[in-house]
């Protein structure tokens, strides 16, 4: 019974060694392992056979009765018995490390996996994520130029209305003057006919002050032209020789290759040096002479 008790206690005592170092053996050692522990099974076995055969012999005579023999085969079966029952124990407790090691060891490679599954997440997010940043970044750049070009716009747009206004101002100011006078359309041109009579001079200025200037006559048609606006009235034309006695230009600077002078015409010396159309003919007036005048404005120009 000791023998026994000690044999029970050793193989605790085994098994509680080998299940904290089971974990860091390979599976040699392991196998070197159950081999020491069998080893030892088979000589405490020799022992209690030893002490056996040696308490029998100093208590008992020499010979022995059969029912001795019996008990001995008896105790020797228990302890082989027990042996073999303790290696299943072992075996069995080896094949669970070894399990529980096999699957810690497919867990751990499934964590590691996981792991680097969620580590290559990881970046392609962070790569995401700099895309995203990189194209915000675009974005508020193409928004700050947008906000320029809208500024740059609203400015140009200000300048257009403040334009638009100036030329409404203006046609305005041109609308309400041709109520003041008769207009008329011809090749290109507007003629105002007006109703009041002033000086060659202040007649041009009026002609100035509405965008034209005193009427240029070019050629037959424009004559006729005249003649039907003045409706037999004198009226004053754009051609003088005021800078030089005898040289006639028109207000635009162009020299007089010839006109419609009335029979003698011009008489004035340097006293008449404005003219006035009447009828089909022009005629030398001093400039002073209160007349009515057409203006002419080229509307392509």
């Amino acid at each position: 019974s000791i023998i026994l008790c000690w044999t029970l206690k050793r193989t605790e005592m085994s098994d509680t060694i080998y299940d904290n170092v089971i974990r860091t053996e390979t599976e040699g050692m392991k196998r070197e392992r159950v081999e020491m522990m069998v080893d030892i099974y088979e000589r405490v076995d020799h022992v209690r056979d030893h002490d056996f055969r040696t308490e029998t012999n100093t208590h008992q005579p020499l010979q022995h009765t059969g029912s001795d023999s019996v008990k001995i085969r008896s105790s020797r079966a228990a302890v082989v018995c027990l042996v073999l029952l303790c290696v299943l124990l072992l075996t069995a407790v080896i094949v669970l490390g070894v399990h529980i090691h096999t699957n810690s060891t497919n867990y751990t490679e499934e964590i590691l996996t996981k792991i680097t599954n969620l580590t290559e997440e990881r970046d392609q997010l962070l790569i995401t994520i700099k895309d995203y940043k990189t194209e915000n970044y675009q974005l508020v750049i193409q928004n700050n130029n947008l906000t320029i070009e809208k500024n740059d716009l609203l400015s140009k747009y200000d300048f257009v209305m403040k334009q638009r206004e100036q030329l409404q101002q203006e046609n305005n100011d041109l609308r309400k003057r041709l109520h003041e006078v008769d207009v008329f359309y011809y090749q290109s041109s507007l003629y105002f006919i007006s109703y009041e009579r002033k000086s060659w001079t202040e007649s041009r200025q009026d002609c100035k002050d509405r965008g034209a200037d005193l009427i240029i006559i070019n050629n037959r048609e424009e004559q006729g032209l005249v003649k039907q606006l003045s409706v037999g009235t004198f009226v004053w034309t754009g051609l003088t020789d005021s800078d030089v006695e005898g040289r006639w230009k028109w207000v635009d600077g162009s020299t007089l290759a010839s006109g419609f002078w009335g029979s003698g015409e011009p008489n004035g010396h340097r006293g008449e040096n404005c003219v006035v159309s009447y009828a089909s003919w022009w005629y030398d007036y001093p400039c002073n002479t209160a007349f009515k005048w057409i203006c002419e404005k080229n509307i392509l120009k």
